[in-house]
Parts: C-alpha cells; sequence; structure tokens
C-alpha cells in the first residue's frame, strides 16, 4: 500500500480505488465471466480482486483510497489473470471466506460458497436443539470449512469430517491446525460415512455432496471447471448417486432425534422427483441460497417408500 509519509510518487500519478474498480468492472463485464464463487456480479468480484491484492480488509470502506502506480499494476496484473484463464478469485489468492472464517483453498477443493453457513451459525436451530447436539459429521468435507465452522459455533461438539480425495483432507488439516480445532475435528478418508467408527451415532450430518448430472459437467462455465471433478460430479443421469447412498447409510447412522442437512443445489426438481414421498422440508435463507433440505431420522423411514 502507499505510505503518506514516505511515497514521492506524485500525486497525479495516483488514482481512487473506486475510479480503478469501475474500470474493472466494464472489463469484467465484456469478457462475460462467470461468478458464484464468493461473489454474483462483476462490481462485488472487482472489490474483492482489488481489495485482496492489496490485502486489505473488506470490512472498511476504501473508494477514497490512493491507489499508487505499482499497486495499480498489481490489481491490473491479478484482474488480466481473471479473465484469461477464468480462474476464480478464491484460487488467485489461495483463499475463501465462509462464516466469516478465511479457509485456504486451491485445486484440489470445492471453493467454500454453501448457504449451510446460516445453519452452522445457528447450531443448526431450529431444526435440532444445540443442547443435546454432541457429534457431527461433515461429509465432503473439501476444504473442511463446514467442520471447521461448527467446531467454532459449538465448542462442545465432535466433529468428524470426511473425503475421498487426499488432497483434499492436506488442505483441510492445515485449516484445522489454522483455526485450532484439531481437539475437536477428525479428518478421515473414504466415502461418505464409512469411515466413520462402528456403533457411532451421529446427530447431525452436514453434507455438501457433488450434485451435477454427468452429462452436464462439461457445460459448466470455465470457472467451475477449474475446481476439482470429483468435487462436482454426482454421477448418474441426475447427479444424486451420492445422495442416493448417503441417505440409505443415515438410516442407521443417525441417533435417534437426529438430523440429516443435504444440500442438492439446482437439483431439488430432481430430488423430488425421485424421492416424491421423502418429507424433507427445503429451508429459506435469510441471505439468499436454496437448495438444502433437513430431514428427520424418523422420516428416514419412508425411504424405501420414496
Amino acid at each position: 500500500m502507499s505510505d503518506p509519509g514516505g511515497d514521492s510518487t506524485p500525486r497525479a500519478a495516483h488514482l481512487r480505488l473506486e475510479e480503478l474498480v469501475l474500470g474493472l468492472v466494464a472489463r469484467f463485464r465484456a469478457a462475460s465471466l462467470h461468478y458464484g464463487h464468493g461473489t454474483d456480479n462483476a462490481e462485488d468480484e472487482a472489490w474483492y480482486l482489488a481489495l485482496a491484492t492489496l490485502g486489505l480488509p473488506f470490512d472498511r470502506d476504501w473508494r477514497e483510497h490512493d491507489v499508487t502506480p505499482a499497486e495499480r499494476q498489481a490489481i491490473e496484473a491479478m484482474a488480466e489473470r481473471r479473465i484469461r484463464e477464468r480462474l476464480p478469485v478464491a484460487y488467485l489468492f489461495g483463499e475463501a471466506w465462509f462464516c466469516g472464517l478465511p479457509f485456504e483453498v486451491n485445486g484440489h477443493t470445492l471453493i467454500p460458497r454453501s448457504p449451510v453457513s446460516e445453519l452452522i451459525e445457528a447450531g443448526f436451530h431450529p431444526w435440532i436443539d444445540p443442547e443435546r447436539v454432541r457429534s457431527v459429521a461433515d461429509v465432503g468435507t473439501g476444504s473442511g470449512c463446514i467442520a471447521i465452522a461448527t467446531a467454532l459455533a459449538m465448542p462442545d461438539v465432535r466433529v468428524f469430517a470426511t473425503d475421498v480425495s487426499p488432497e483434499a483432507l492436506v488442505v483441510a488439516a492445515r485449516n484445522v491446525a489454522r483455526h485450532g480445532v484439531a481437539n475437536q475435528v477428525t479428518l478421515l478418508q473414504g466415502d461418505l460415512l464409512n469411515p466413520l467408527p462402528e456403533g457411532l451415532r451421529l446427530d447431525v450430518v452436514v453434507a455438501n455432496l457433488p450434485y451435477v448430472p454427468a452429462t452436464e459437467l462439461d457445460d459448466l462455465p470455465a470457472e467451475y471447471r477449474h475446481e476439482p471433478r470429483l468435487a462436482l460430479d454426482g454421477g448418474g443421469a441426475d447427479g444424486l448417486t451420492l445422495v442416493d447412498s448417503l441417505l440409505h447409510q443415515c438410516r442407521t447412522r443417525l441417533a435417534a432425534g437426529g438430523l440429516l442437512v443435504c444440500e442438492v443445489g439446482d437439483g431439488m426438481d430432481r430430488f423430488e422427483a425421485r424421492y416424491p414421498r421423502l418429507p424433507v422440508t427445503w429451508v429459506e435463507f435469510e441471505n439468499g441460497g436454496d437448495g438444502v433440505f433437513v430431514l428427520e431420522a424418523a422420516a428416514l423411514a419412508r425411504l424405501g417408500a420414496g
């Protein structure tokens, strides 16, 4: 950043950050970029990129900030990569935010963006009494963001986080250490709930599983194709292969009174067509987002009739 006391660059060579960002917005729109990895429009994306490049916090008004020529060059170089490579901003900087917390991300992990953050911050209330929750499983943990945010929001809870990708678990382990929750979060490699200890019954299972139909993967915007295919490919014509397996596992893995929280994104209609008699509740989020259902353990008895 510029040093007001020591920067000898003529004032005329400086530019207000707002002016620079407006230029980025125009470039992003002209390039027809796709958003959805922390922002949903060109203006928010441009501010995110500019502030991240300068290492400035997101919770202050930086519109009048003077940008030096060196800072401008750095921002424009990152913007050029964003446009040319179609890299999501989170991958450009190796960091994404979830539940107000920073997490390391890379090409082995999905970029956090789940609306489930609202449920975590509420301790999964009103769907279950937070006081009775002692064990939570985060299935398909990726960067570990859901598991870690749950541990921090619910300090008395034990969290088991599973993923089939050893590379993703390496990133998750660094995030666990970064946030100091190694005493609460156990990382396990394997498919769905299979790696968990025999006999363990869970109060809450949270899953943000791949749900993109295999036939649609190659049609995704370029930004999404930077994410690991393993984290997007739900399998089958409707993308619900993994969700099917998890539902059946939860019949014996959830404790009495337990809760499944599962995100299927834009697969809501496909899910309802597959399970027309399963009494799921689709969560309405105050801060936007959809495609997440909650299901009580007792209701899984109807699964065979779905």
